[in-house]
């Protein structure tokens, strides 16, 4: 469907949007998507790396891990530069007694 779209339909889709939303609001928009996509790119690596570094905890014995050390609290950052949107993750403790 996309991909038979002539070049005048596009311009008046492009013209539509343009109308709607004002030049002032397009590249604002923009630029919150491109902070959106590198926030789900990033969250998506991090998810990656914590399921391989869980895979191997888990292939090895109990006798071979260290205790935990205490970690500093994580924080997900939005967007490289922008500290205003930070925030702590809540993490249950995994600590066991016995």
């Amino acid at each position: 469907m996309i991909g038979n779209l002539k070049p005048l339909e596009i311009l008046l889709i492009i013209a539509v949007i343009f109308l709607l939303f004002g030049a002032k609001k397009l590249p604002d928009m923009a630029r919150s998507l491109g902070k959106s996509a590198r926030i789900l790119k990033s969250e998506a690596k991090a998810m990656k790396a914590e399921s391989a570094a869980e895979d191997n905890a888990t292939a090895a014995t109990v006798a071979d891990q260290a205790p935990p050390q205490a970690a500093a609290p994580r924080t997900i950052k939005a967007a490289p530069g922008d500290v205003t949107s930070s925030r702590p993750v809540n993490e249950p403790n995994h600590t066991t007694q016995g």
